[in-house]
């Protein structure tokens, strides 16, 4: 790769990775809408639009850069209390975070079209004039706290309008003090502010007047709370921490009066009339150590911070928020996905789907509209990185260090053996290239698990995605959806999952434009108002099964049938001997669908075929349950890994094939006698259960060899069964699947080729491929 190339590919990566926080923090705001925003929220949103805008400039990248400075700024604005956080500001910055990513996918292909640029030079101008600033206060409600003036003159602009705040709202303010020794002070204050984070607001840490001892340094935290003191003192205990209530005199008559009225006046956009709510405290904390930290280093003293806000480095510093632990990105973890709960997607206020935000001209509302009209862009990840964390790393160098004393051995054995020349080799010899043989496997093994382990990711980097995807098209659909995710922390291969977002896309899409009714439609059937569409993901052994579902009208099957037998799809004959189930499964076949007319979402008869297809490539299924009235929901089955897998090989007709053995459930050796005829399709009688049966030779068109037995290999994904015969078992095999080429990458049932270490290439059976094949020949016989 040239150096341009790679610096390229190296911003793309960390920009993506900039994009996918930045997105999942605004989806929070977005599940909240109504509610008063987490001050550090917002502070970590304009610190990644701060850093991506640094980013950009550095690499060159002058649209992202531009829209990313007028994003900072409306950001900026937001967190200083100068602007509300309404329905229109948060819908211009969930438009902004979808033009970054339309502008880095054109970066990452090397193209920049006139169109894009002029959406995002458009939006840039819009965020500039957005909003209007909260209507002003008599008297400034941080004359009423009850600070010495040296600490009230270094606060930042920042922590000046958080303790406005909470000064307003009543909150309960204290200077929390605490002495360190000097070895481990950083420590001690990060442990500080984890206790107190969750009982409220740390606004800003200075150097203490009062020295920490001779070899110590403390600190005066400015807190702010609502739980009560026992609670505060609990959480506190065990550090060294000493409270002290900051007074905070009464407002006056008129300054309450004018606060009312500030609380309850509209929040206005520019040049939009009826669009806002209540104004909300919209800013974040500008966590603090670094403040106390930067006075003991630079000014080499315990003394209290004297005004320093004339220096520009000081204020800025302050200001971006870029002070002690709390000032990374990560000083507010990330919403997880993690454990049982579920994290529900409210779509607007109250309940209600939020109007599409007014904007400041009719040519900014021109351009918005262009960009609803651009083609819906793939949710797949734009860089093929995987972040690895330095242990796993570790671990696999350790492998090979102890792979090359292995290599060390079996060199000195060869060297042995080239030196015996025609003399036989001892006993000794052999047992000893036994046991170094051993090793070699038990390190490989570890090498392998270590490696696989590295290509996973959590799925919940695509359902996060999704979930941004749902809020538009719920609008654009006009009906009322709750979305539901669980499983989030459920991995899978990287490049499984990268797979995966443009078949799960096609299925919520069909889920709300086909599957949930109308607000209207569902009240009238007794239904709530709102529908839900949930995303699951869950482990089973070696595959994850998602679900994808929502409670709607659920899929008339009788419909299916019309549609197929109209289409030529199926012949009337076949139509009649379908059950249920079989009716359902005609939605995956090419061009077929039930809807009466063409929306902007679906209904051009392409997608359920196109997400059966690329399940397939990943050897994977898709099984569909649909109840008239009461919903559907698909089940998707995927193996966890593609990379290397265990394999059973086998013999059919001399020749030889690979069955991933995460598929194989069970082995059984069947007498010829033993196979039934049943409605035209060969079956077997297991435990009692009917099990469809077929042969590989007849299913690839081999010829079969007479034999006193069968080995039949039970295959299964979901809750489909198949029983496959073979003529012979030769074991189990590590190998790697290698994808094949022109035209033996369309053959049905084979997923790929390996070679299992003598030179020869051997094919490797597609189970899910398989499964459908096999349970379908009977349809087609008929």
């Amino acid at each position: 790769m040239s150096a341009p190339s790679k610096a390229l590919a190296e911003f793309v990566a960390e920009a993506t990775e900039i994009l996918e926080a930045l997105g999942k923090d605004l989806l929070v705001l977005d599940e909240r809408r109504g509610q008063e925003a987490d001050p550090d929220r917002v502070n970590g949103i304009f610190r990644a639009a701060h850093s991506l805008k640094g980013l950009a400039g550095l690499f060159g990248q002058e649209r992202i850069s531009r829209l990313a400075h007028g994003t900072e700024d409306l950001l900026d604005r937001l967190r200083l209390g100068k602007l509300h956080l309404n329905d229109a500001v948060l819908d211009t910055l969930i438009e902004a975070l979808d033009a970054f990513q339309a502008l880095l996918a054109e970066t990452a292909r090397g193209t920049e079209t006139d169109g894009l640029t002029r959406r995002a030079d458009g939006m840039a101008e819009r965020l500039g004039h957005l909003g209007e600033a909260p209507v002003a206060r008599d008297e400034d409600p941080l004359d009423r706290l009850e600070l010495e003036a040296q600490v009230r003159s270094v606060f930042t602009e920042y922590e000046e309008h958080r303790l406005r705040e909470n000064v307003s709202k009543g909150v309960s303010m204290w200077r929390v003090r605490a002495a360190f020794d000097l070895s481990d002070f950083d420590k001690g204050l990060a442990d500080l502010n984890t206790r107190l984070k969750p009982l409220g607001e740390v606004i800003s840490t200075l150097p203490s007047a009062q020295p920490g001892g001779a070899h110590g340094i403390a600190f005066d935290l400015i807190f702010g709370t609502q739980v009560s003191v026992p609670e505060l003192e609990s959480g506190l205990k065990g550090t060294p921490a000493e409270l002290a209530r900051l007074a905070v005199r009464p407002a006056t008559t008129r300054s309450a009066e004018a606060l009312v009225r500030a609380t309850e006046s509209p929040a206005i956009v520019l040049g939009t009339l009826g669009v806002g709510s209540a104004p909300e405290a919209s800013t974040g904390t500008s966590p603090p150590a670094s403040r106390g930290v930067r006075a003991a280093t630079d000014g080499g003293t315990h003394q209290p911070l004297f005004p320093l806000a004339s220096d520009p480095s000081d204020t800025e510093q302050g200001e971006t928020g870029a002070s002690g632990q709390d000032s990374e990105p990560d000083g507010e973890p990330a919403p997880s996905t993690k454990g049982p709960s579920l994290v529900t997607y409210l779509q607007g206020p109250g309940g209600r789907a939020p109007a599409l935000a007014a904007t400041p001209s009719g040519a900014s509302q021109a351009g918005a509209g262009a960009a609803s009209a651009l083609a819906e862009p793939s949710l797949r990840s734009l860089t093929q990185t995987v972040r690895v964390d330095i242990g796993k790393l570790d671990g696999l160098i350790n492998m090979v260090g102890e792979l090359l004393l292995i290599k060390a051995s079996l060199q000195r054995l060869a060297e042995s053996a080239r030196q015996e020349g025609v003399v036989p080799l001892s006993k000794l010899f052999g047992q000893e290239l036994a046991r170094e043989t051993r090793g070699l496997e038990r390190k490989l093994e570890a090498l392998q698990e270590g490696l696989l382990e590295a290509r996973m990711v959590p799925v919940g980097q695509v359902f996060d995605k999704l979930a941004r995807l749902v809020r538009r098209i719920t609008r654009e659909a006009g009906k009322e959806i709750d979305f539901v995710i669980g499983g989030g922390e459920v991995e899978l291969d990287k490049l499984i999952v990268e797979e995966l977002s443009d078949p799960l896309m096609h299925l919520i899409r069909n889920a709300i434009d086909h599957g949930v009714e109308s607000p209207d439609t569902r009240l009238a059937a007794g239904k709530p108002r709102r529908a839900v569409v949930s995303l699951r993901a869950e482990q089973k052994g070696n595959h994850v099964v998602i679900q994808v579902s929502d409670d709607g009208a659920g899929i008339d099957e009788l419909r299916v049938r019309e549609v197929a037998l109209t289409r030529g799809l199926i012949t009337r004959a076949q139509a009649e001997e379908m059950g249920r189930r079989e009716l359902l499964n005609l939605i995956f076949l090419p061009g077929f669908s039930t809807a009466r007319s063409v929306s902007e979402l679906s209904g051009r008869g392409v997608g359920l075929d196109v997400v059966k297809n690329n399940l397939g490539n990943l050897s994977g299924i898709i099984d569909v349950w649909s109840e008239r009235g009461k919903g559907t929901a698909f089940h998707l089955t995927l193996p966890v890994t593609l990379a290397i897998i265990r394999a059973l090989v086998v013999g059919v007709s001399a020749r030889t094939y690979a069955v991933p053995l995460n598929s194989v459930l069970e082995i059984l050796s069947v007498q010829p006698r033993e196979i039934r005829t049943m409605e035209r399709r060969e079956v077997l009688d297991v435990r009692g259960q009917t099990l469809p049966f077929v042969r590989l030779s007849r299913l690839f068109g081999l010829p079969e060899r007479p034999v006193s037995r069968y080995f039949v290999v039970v295959v299964g994904l979901a809750q489909e069964r198949l029983g496959i015969a073979v003529d012979e078992l030769f074991g189990q095999q590590d190998i790697v699947t290698k994808p094949l080429g022109g035209r033996l990458q369309s053959v049905r049932g084979i997923s790929g080729a390996t070679d299992l270490g003598n030179r020869r290439p051997v094919l490797v059976l597609d189970v899910a491929a398989l499964l459908e094949e096999g349970l379908a020949l009977e349809r087609r016989r008929a």
